[in-house]
């Protein structure tokens, strides 16, 4: 078996995992790893501006593609900047490796420079985090870390790597290695039998369709169980797109944040809640009191800290979720003759028609749901769309059509402002026959702004649209309904040299950077931006002046929405 330096073995096993492009940013705490990153013929390196915005990016592409994501940073302040990105990784269920340099072992442990003990740091926003100190370990622990990613609930991990043992050779013969097998629980049978007697005794059962369904590309599955059955479907915001948005059994989202009315109002008729998938947060439950009143509710989740942890599960399947819709669906088929829709269900298709929100405003300043309805005539069923927290994430949610896996890309549990364009960038690369949308607010936008740089010098053609209404708008919102105040809020400000409010002027930003920006601030202008973005295949930036207080539909429990569209 053949010596070779040891970081030459590392490129070998990412190769190998299906590594196929790296978002990193070099230091002197890191380089061996690039040397030996520099000879790969088949991993791509983009240089991003910032550590988060490499987390990110490598979270959209996961996100994307169903692969494990894969980001790189040196020592020190690199992986302490990376922290927010493992976080939102961690909490959405979502694999990617970050990679850091360290300091040489002989200097941990005493302050040394950038010496910072990044692995014990983020210990509890990961699955599992290495700092390695032998050499000779790496690449079990490379290959460990992919299955971690991998197995189970998915998430991120951490490799922390001290500069010695990155120097070092190791005994290492790719052809006899390979990657780790990935275990999937199956499901107990007995319990899928109950679990379809139940749903059979219900008067009013509804599935949950959550994000980890989408994980385990199980959507199919899960449609075909519920038309087999004839049970109506929800989902919740990670869950979006699962199924389509036109098929007569989706009643829609279910949430206080992010609802869509029918959604909400099957749900609260149900006395069956079957939820795959799914963790049951906070913006998707509301008030507990309220979403569990009345209901038994089966749990299907491969995690079992999320079985009972917020709402009680009367009957738990802990299990891979594909493989339970699977065994669920045969099991089925033993039970009952295909079952023919009741009256409540065959309304569903009539209840999204009567209950579905006003779009169609034609006011100027541009209302924020002439955006969406604009957006979803225009944009085809392959687009995917991404957005991160905010009143823009909101009205995403509540107002756009989703119709595939995959593309609806959300941060939902961590939320951080500026996750949207470096995950966009990442979504691209792993789907480059896809057009990709990243819908923004004029705050979060300067999050992260500087990786638009990335977006240009790589020629990644995401299209940004910014819904620009000059606030903090959630914030503005919560501020005005609960705390009757409106302090810090604004972000056009006074300009004493031309003595007017000053908006940022994005387009210009984007031409600073090498984009193409517009500012569009008329309703009948949007078609015409959209269009010029898309033909441009360059990335672009749309700047869309919108009213500037537009409240959201929002409630503290999902039979008490405040509609304010």
């Amino acid at each position: 078996m053949p010596k070779m330096p040891v970081m030459e073995a590392v490129i070998d096993i990412l190769e190998d995992e299906g590594v196929r492009y790296i978002f990193g940013i070099p230091g002197a705490g890191i380089l061996p790893f690039y040397k030996a990153l520099e000879g790969s013929k088949k991993i791509t390196h983009l240089l991003m501006r910032h550590e988060e915005g490499a987390t990110h990016a490598a979270d959209g592409y996961a996100r994307a593609s169903g692969e494990v994501g894969v980001c790189v940073g040196t020592s020190g302040p690199a992986g302490t900047n990376m922290v927010t990105g493992l976080y939102a990784a961690r909490v959405d269920s979502i694999p990617i490796i970050a990679i850091t340099g360290q300091n040489v072992r002989a200097q941990l442990g005493k302050e040394a420079f950038q010496a910072v003990d990044i692995a014990e740091i983020v210990k509890p926003i990961t699955k599992k985090s290495y700092c390695v100190k032998e050499t000779a370990q790496l690449p079990q622990v490379f290959r460990e870390a992919f299955r971690i990613a991998r197995e189970g609930r998915p998430g991120p991990v951490l490799i922390d790597l001290p500069l010695d043992v990155q120097r070092g050779e190791v005994y290492y013969d790719a052809e006899s290695d390979g990657p780790l097998e990935i275990f999937k629980p199956g499901p107990n049978p007995k319990k899928v039998r109950r679990a379809l007697e139940m749903i059979l005794e219900a008067r009013n059962p509804v599935f949950i369709l959550g994000g980890g369904v989408i994980w385990a590309n199980a959507c199919e599955e899960l449609v075909k169980l519920a038309e087999y059955l004839a049970v109506p479907v929800v989902t919740t915001l990670m869950g979006k797109g699962g199924i389509r948005p036109d098929h007569p059994l989706y009643a829609g989202q279910v949430g206080v944040f992010v609802d869509v009315p029918p959604g909400n109002r099957v749900f609260l008729e149900s006395d069956l809640v079957v939820g795959f998938g799914c963790r049951f947060s906070d913006r998707h439950t509301g008030a507990l009191d309220v979403y569990t009143k009345g209901r038994r509710f089966i749990h299907v989740n491969i995690e079992p800290d999320h079985i009972g942890r917020i709402v009680p599960a009367d009957l738990a399947i802990v299990a891979d979720v594909g493989l339970t819709l699977r065994a669920m669906l045969e099991e089925a088929k033993r039970l009952t003759p295909r079952r023919e829709p009741s009256q409540r269900v065959k309304e569903i298709p009539e209840l999204r028609k009567r209950l579905s929100r006003r779009m169609d405003f034609d006011e100027v300043p541009i209302k924020p749901q002439r955006v969406f309805k604009e957006i979803n005539e225009f944009f085809d069923e392959d687009t995917i769309f991404v957005t991160t927290i905010g009143l823009n994430q909101m009205l995403s949610s509540q107002l756009q059509n989703i119709y595939k896996p995959r593309h609806y890309l959300v941060p939902g549990g961590a939320g951080p402002l500026g996750w949207d364009l470096p995950a966009s960038i990442g979504a691209k690369l792993a789907r480059p026959e896809n057009l990709v949308v990243d819908i923004t607010g004029d705050y979060g936008f300067g999050f992260c702004v500087e990786e638009l740089a990335v977006a240009v010098m790589y020629e990644v053609p995401v299209v940004f649209i910014i819904l620009n209404d000059g606030h903090l708008g959630l914030i503005r919102q919560t501020e005005k309904y609960v705390y009757q105040m409106h302090f810090a809020v604004d972000t056009w400000y006074t300009d004493r040299l031309i003595g007017y409010p000053r908006l940022i002027d994005f387009v210009k930003l984007a031409e600073a950077f090498g984009a193409i920006g517009e500012r569009v601030e008329k309703p009948e202008e949007l078609r015409g931006a959209f269009e010029r973005a898309v033909k441009a295949n360059h990335p672009y930036v749309i700047d869309v002046i919108i009213h500037r207080e537009t409240d959201v539909s929002t409630g503290t429990s999902i039979d008490a929405i405040v509609e304010r569209y």
